[in-house]
């Protein structure tokens, strides 16, 4: 004898949803908070605002956050002059005018870093010479 396994009753099939609409916007009871702050919120910025003025920091620390946008540093830029010579010598110069104060750290790092690429690619340019060469060489004995 076989016995089917029946669907309490209530139960929707598998897949298929019992509101396929879903629930109604703003019906949560996070949207219920959010209006009710939002109801009061000239009070809270008046009453923010009389403790900021009273010297409350933490006050004027929340409502300037919010306000002004923060500040992001920044580095002016500077000119400088490398030696035409070695890659060698033209970092000696970057870390010579960041130990002088002429230069920030910031843009130091950044001019070691670009000349360290250069050196890279400069080694890719002569490996790729000297294949050429030995290619040329072995070719011709």
């Amino acid at each position: 004898m076989t016995t089917t396994k029946k669907r309490p009753p209530g139960r929707w099939k598998p897949g298929e949803s019992g509101n396929p609409a879903g629930r109604k916007a703003g019906t949560g009871e996070v949207a219920k908070v959010r209006a009710a702050i939002a109801a009061r919120v000239p009070e809270l910025l008046a009453k923010l605002m009389t403790q900021a003025l009273e010297g409350d920091t933490s006050a004027a620390r929340l409502l300037l956050e919010r306000a002004v946008a923060p500040l992001k540093a920044s580095e002016q830029p500077q000119a400088l002059t490398l030696p035409a010579g070695s890659l060698t010598d033209q970092g000696r110069a970057v870390l010579a005018s960041v130990a002088a104060g002429e230069l920030a750290p910031g843009q130091g790092a950044a001019l070691l870093g670009a000349i360290g690429t250069l050196a890279r690619v400069a080694e890719v340019d002569e490996l790729a010479a000297r294949i050429t060469a030995l290619e040329a060489q072995r070719g011709n004995a």
